[in-house]
């Protein structure tokens, strides 16, 4: 029980920092979308999200066709933000199991 509300109160940190990070490398047009990103608790995790401009983050993640035909170029940015709070995630966790046994 002390092992999962650590690694609860971890997911909490690592998520602001995820938002933080999504913050200062998303593109910026008006900055709506930069400014939109919040942590949400679901359940007993969280989900970090874009609450204002929801609809772009996969138009601007990933390649589409646009109406004159052309190709849109992708703005890659929640892709390696998402592995590295993964990753600082896991390893916050094994600390945590490593620390209580």
């Amino acid at each position: 029980e002390a092992i999962q509300e650590k690694a609860t109160e971890k997911a909490e940190v690592v998520g602001q920092s995820g938002v933080t990070k999504l913050r200062n490398t998303s593109p910026e047009r008006t900055g709506s979308y930069k400014s939109g990103w919040r942590l949400k608790r679901l359940g007993k995790g969280y989900a970090i999200h874009n609450a204002t401009n929801y609809q772009l983050t996969h138009l601007l993640e990933k390649p589409h066709l646009q109406r004159d035909g052309s190709m849109s170029s992708a703005i890659v940015h929640i892709k390696p933000v998402e592995e590295q709070v993964i990753r600082e995630y896991v390893n916050e966790v094994r600390r945590v199991i490593a620390n209580e046994t």
